[in-house]
């Protein structure tokens, strides 16, 4: 059994541009404002935290190469396309 979550009213003001195209966007998402809305809030609050992820991995191993940063996008362009992480070796040459 589903129950009903607890929501709360926000208002909120955009600028006309942004707003014309975040309504855009919702609709071709088929999805209601709000809804739109919550899940860009959700995906920036995951990207925070992936950001201090990023930065205390750096603080401790330095910063990303290039390479690695390209591995990176290709991993993640394959799993877009497919659903499915490749394999990679990390800087130790261990898989993961």
């Amino acid at each position: 059994m589903m129950f009903p979550m607890a929501v709360e009213r926000l208002t909120v003001s955009l600028e006309s541009e942004l707003a014309e195209a975040v309504r855009g966007a919702a609709a071709e998402d088929a999805q209601n404002l709000s809804a739109w809305l919550a899940d860009a809030a959700r995906r920036r609050l995951v990207t925070r935290g992936l950001q201090a992820v990023i930065d205390d991995w750096e603080s401790l191993h330095g910063g990303f190469t290039d390479d690695e940063l390209a591995a990176a996008r290709n991993r993640f362009r394959a799993y877009r396309q497919t659903g499915f992480m490749v394999q990679h070796h990390d800087r130790a040459g261990k898989d993961g």
